[in-house]
């Protein structure tokens, strides 16, 4: 039974694995994949509760610190993706580096991930989306603009509980409808809403530069209240463990594997190229948005770029942003749920999950079952939950994906020195997955317990589900 836990998809097969899906992806697309999930709402959210409520302005230092956290991994990932160009992620380069219940944990650790991930981003999309309809004029009742319970002061100033939060469910089911239309129509509309979210930020610093007051950089790094996480060097940590959620993008690239025209090529550019051009674009807007509007100002502000727009006077512009932002969320959102159908079809294909995952349409080959599943378990998530809890989730389930991704690379140097690898992470492969694996896991113990907490409980239901259903059903089980 033991052995079981540890039975290994062949490199070889795995390389040889025909794809079911149509290969509609060039680099391009796939970086713009890479960026367009990247850029959103850890950029655009969560920047100002991470300043104002844990490293002031020195929120730059913690983008810093999460970009090295991610650059060791992201070498990883390109390694891996070159050596195993198949759908799955972590996942598939688990099962094949350390054996099934690896695989398992990864998997359901990466749908963890990915659900909780497009639920956060809707949640954010839906903020803005009601500061943009205010600005002209269209009011929604507030009650349908948050989670349940909590308190929302209507028109004539009564305080009353929150419905849900419908926009996001509306966003949710709108990216999902593309991605079942088709991969590679979808990718395109995608490529152009990255652009148009790239020149927004574009715009957002070229005008919020002049503005900038330097009095606010002071000081850069408050000192500590007494409590770990509230300013001084472990709040720096804790807004690193918080906007880590801000890179989870990058790694959605190599669940297209089987949608890239070139995955050995293409996988391992696309991944290091949109890492490092999200990490510049971080680094200089977070210093933007805190050099306008003082981070004391920003500590429970949702929506932080509408906020820096506002306070320097630009009406007609400041519309155009939020509009912009809006649409580039829908880019994120639909990262997340491709690479979230993408881990469900490849665990669905090995048996650890139901068929239902993996089965697609049948003119436009896309696994339209899993998109209406992860739909369904994304608006759920993003109606009744606030997005601090969700960014959190989403934050430490990246990092235990990135943790697992690094010791791959070193186990495979082991077991498989010989195997074919377009890419090979510099050094001896020991060195850059070593200090990847490292700095993940001291982000990830800078989280707090209740965070702890829920993955656990998670990764527990996982087992269940594993030891009940999966490990009976896996296709190397059947094949022995």
């Amino acid at each position: 039974m033991a052995t079981s836990f540890l039975r290994i998809k062949p490199i070889v097969e795995e390389r040889q694995k025909p794809s079911h899906l149509k290969r509609v992806m060039g680099p391009w697309q796939l970086m713009a994949l890479g960026i367009g999930v990247t850029v959103g709402a850890g950029l655009f959210s969560l920047t100002g509760v991470a300043a104002g409520q844990h490293a002031g302005p020195a929120v730059v230092i913690s983008f810093l610190i999460a970009a090295i956290a991610c650059g060791f991994a992201g070498l990883c990932y390109a390694e891996l993706a070159g050596m195993l160009p198949v759908a799955g992620s972590a996942y598939s380069y688990a099962y094949s580096s350390m054996g099934e219940i690896v695989a398992w944990i990864i998997g359901w650790d990466l749908i963890l991930e990915y659900t909780v991930a497009a639920a956060t981003v809707a949640s954010s999309w839906s903020g803005y989306f009601f500061s943009l309809l205010r600005g002209w004029g269209i009011t929604l009742d507030p009650r349908l603009l948050a989670p349940p319970m909590t308190p929302v002061t209507l028109a004539d100033g009564t305080v009353v509980h929150a419905w849900f939060n419908a926009p996001s469910v509306f966003i949710i089911w709108i990216v999902t409808a593309l991605l079942m239309r088709s991969t590679g129509e979808s990718s395109k509309i995608n490529a152009a809403i990255v652009a148009i979210k790239l020149l927004i930020v574009a715009v957002v610093i070229a005008v919020c530069i002049p503005h900038v007051n330097m009095a606010n950089f002071h000081p850069f790094m408050p000192k500590n209240t007494g409590e770990f996480g509230h300013f001084g060097f472990s709040g720096v940590m804790q807004a690193a463990s918080m906007i880590f959620f801000a890179y989870v993008g990058f790694d959605t690239v190599s669940t297209a594997a089987q949608d890239s025209h070139s995955p050995q090529r293409d996988l391992p550019f696309s991944l290091v190229g949109s890492l490092l051009i999200c990490a510049v674009i971080y680094v200089v807007f977070s210093s933007v948005l805190v050099g306008v509007v003082n981070y004391h100002d920003l500590a429970n502000d949702p929506n932080p770029v509408a906020t820096v727009m506002d306070s320097i006077h630009m009406p007609t512009l400041s519309a155009l942003i939020k509009l912009g932002i809006a649409l580039g969320y829908m880019s994120v959102i639909y990262g997340m749920l491709l690479g979230q159908s993408r881990v469900a079809m490849a665990m669905s294909h090995d048996g650890l999950i139901p068929s239902i995952f993996a089965k697609l349409h049948p003119t436009r080959k896309t696994p339209w079952s899993s998109h209406i599943l992860t739909a369904i378990m994304s608006s759920f998530l993003a109606a009744c939950f606030p997005i601090s809890m969700l960014g959190a989730m989403t934050s430490i389930g990246t990092l235990l994906a990135f943790v697992i991704v690094c010791v791959g690379v070193m186990v495979l140097r082991w077991r498989a020195p010989d195997a074919p690898r377009r890419f090979r992470v510099p050094g001896k492969g020991i060195i850059i997955p070593a200090l990847g694996a490292i700095s993940c896991t001291i982000v990830m113990l800078s989280m707090d317990i209740v965070t702890w907490l829920r993955l656990i409980i998670w990764l527990i239901i996982g087992a269940v589900i594993y030891f009940g259903y999966s490990r009976r059903h896996s296709k190397l089980h059947q094949n022995m």
